[in-house]
């Protein structure tokens, strides 16, 4: 399975929790893969070009590309213990509702939250153009092609998909910058499990330092981008409406496996 027909699989089933919808019964945007700007999102043709604003993809044997490859082996050390169990449970996103859920305060499935989860699959074809297009420039080999140590999934379940910049930190810190905004008395705890979220990426070792910190940048301008459509803002105050109702209805995620989680995601991975 390539890239995208894998990207698809994954889309098609996102946000799916308990009781929630399956995707598989609603249309996925078939912009969703593309490294060209689509219709099927908010921005189209105005979408930002990424592969311009992000910085280059490491040099090889520059100072970037030397921090990548011991960041690499550093956090190999990390293998087996608690933040790599977290770092698992990251890598499929169709946990991402889940994974916020203590941020947010309510779990946001598709049955409770359908406002949400619209504006969610509208902007993924967004997501994908601003991901696809600089990764199919550069095609920059992932962390463990370059240096030996152990990663937390197979390395076939990533064939043919390129290390910079990461997938997987656009899609969550995207989603936190919107959910921050859509619950800015969370924002706090909403981006630290966003950062984490990208961070688990460089826990497992299948994106380097320099793809992590590129795809914050590249959702920030993503997000940046989506204010200047008026469809994207319309369905934020939809969703802003519906979060807040939820969170006034419950139930609340448990307070314990919350405290455990904030305990794992205080700290950066990086040193």
């Amino acid at each position: 399975m390539n890239r995208k027909t894998s990207a698809l699989v994954g889309v098609t089933t996102l946000l799916l929790g308990a009781g929630g919808i399956a995707l598989a019964e609603a249309p996925v945007p078939k912009g969703l893969m593309s490294s060209a700007p689509s219709s099927a999102g908010y921005l189209g043709a105005s979408a930002p070009d990424t592969l311009r604003i992000i910085p280059p993809s490491p040099a090889p044997g520059s100072i970037r590309d030397k921090a990548d490859r011991a960041t690499f082996l550093a956090t190999r050390a990390l293998k087996d213990t608690p933040r790599w169990a977290l770092a698992i449970n990251d890598v499929d996103i169709r946990g991402l509702p889940k994974s916020v859920a203590c941020a947010v305060g309510v779990e946001l499935t598709p049955a409770v939250a359908p406002k949400f989860t619209a504006l969610y699959l509208k902007m993924l074809p967004d997501i994908g153009y601003a991901t696809n297009h600089p990764k199919d420039f550069y095609k920059r080999a992932r962390p463990y092609l370059m240096e030996d140590g152990p990663i937390c999934v197979t390395p076939q379940s990533l064939a043919g998909s390129p290390d910079y910049p990461s997938g997987h930190v656009t899609l969550g810190w995207a989603v936190g910058l919107i959910l921050a905004e859509l619950a800015p008395d969370r924002s706090t705890e909403i981006l630290v499990r966003a950062r984490a979220f990208g961070e688990s990426r460089l826990v497992c070792g299948v994106h380097s330092m320099s793809a992590v910190e590129s795809g914050r940048t590249n959702a920030s301008a993503l997000v940046a981008g989506l204010h200047g459509s008026a469809a994207f803002r319309t369905d934020m105050e939809a969703a802003r409406t519906e979060i807040a109702a939820l969170r006034e209805k419950g139930p609340a995620p448990d307070p314990k496996a919350c405290a455990a989680e904030a305990e794992l995601t205080k700290a950066s991975p990086y040193n």
